[in-house]
């Protein structure tokens, strides 16, 4: 019977970086990496993205079906209705969700794959996968979250607020994950994540 591949689920308050370094994984360990001394590490890691659909808008420097699935609020209760979201949640006034066929396929197919989820999210995944690394990303501090979000321009005061706010309640709610990567220098939180996810890789070999 062929190997089946493992969720890893990353959660993190906005702007704790976890899209930065989702995608300094990718860069670094991912199929199309062109870093050499990874090698041995990429094709162990047999790392793939999941990309969720939200109903926020695009941002500047962002892509359809790279960074997310822009769609209508419509469209998107209309999917939850037919029962194709694997988890939807909704946040600061947008939904985020995660397509099902997306990750049954790759991890039939003995794929890692990577999904970036709020944290509420998460705790449906659990649900339907037991089995599923947990990695939380924290800030260093509250006040070096919130100038993050500040110098980032792209929300208002109140957004900014409301995401404080629910960066509080997230942090408080951490312990639910197996791991905690603290990004205060990122490549060290990006080589953090790999190690983890490399050490459940040898931990479900049998290579512990």
């Amino acid at each position: 019977m062929d190997k089946k591949g493992m969720l890893i689920v990353i959660s993190a308050p906005a702007g704790c970086g976890k899209d930065t370094i989702v995608h300094g994984l990718f860069r670094e360990f991912g199929e199309f990496s062109k870093y050499s001394e990874f090698e041995v590490y990429k094709n162990k890691l047999k790392l793939h993205y999941s990309v969720s659909a939200t109903t926020r808008a695009m941002r500047t420097g962002e892509e359809e079906g790279v960074h997310y699935y822009f769609i209508t609020r419509e469209k998107f209760e209309r999917l939850i209705g037919e029962g194709e979201f694997l988890e939807y949640t909704e946040y600061c006034g947008n939904y985020y969700g995660t397509r099902r066929k997306t990750i049954m396929n790759t991890i039939e197919e003995g794929g890692n794959i990577i999904l970036k989820i709020e944290a509420e999210g998460a705790a449906n995944i659990v649900r339907m996968f037991p089995d599923a690394v947990l990695i939380f990303i924290l800030p260093p501090s509250l006040t070096e979250l919130r100038r993050r979000l500040v110098s980032r321009g792209t929300e208002d005061d109140n957004t900014i607020e409301l995401r404080i706010q629910r960066a509080r309640i997230e942090l408080a709610n951490a312990g639910d994950y197996k791991y905690h990567v603290t990004n205060d220098d990122l490549q060290t939180a990006i080589n953090e994540v790999a190690d983890i996810i490399l050490s459940e890789i040898d931990r479900r070999d049998g290579h512990e």
